[in-house]
């Protein structure tokens, strides 16, 4: 299993515009092979962070789901959301293997 985390600086006056992006995707990553474990907004502090974890089998796995940005109509409405909103400022991925019991 490999773990996507991505980190996120968002504009924190457009943070439903986020909402609605981040629900989008969700939906994408369990449709598409993945599990998606939620995202995780600002609640106290800095009001500009937000994550995301999401996970697939493998990394060929994820590879597959890759190739649909920018093709698959789903994946290109979901990316205008956050381009035209401007809800996100920058972000990061990382990639992690969970320890697990």
């Amino acid at each position: 299993m490999i773990t996507c985390v991505v980190d996120y600086t968002i504009d924190p006056a457009k943070l439903a515009e986020f909402e609605r992006f981040a629900r989008r995707w969700i939906e994408l990553v369990n449709e598409h092979g993945g599990t998606h474990h939620g995202y995780f907004l600002p609640a106290e502090g800095a009001s500009d962070k937000a994550l995301a974890l999401f996970s697939f089998p493998g990394l060929a796995a994820y590879e597959r789901y890759r190739q649909l940005f920018g093709r698959h109509p789903d994946f290109v409405a979901a990316d205008r959301i956050r381009d035209e909103s401007g809800c996100v400022l920058r972000y990061e991925r990382t990639f992690m293997r969970p320890l697990l019991p």
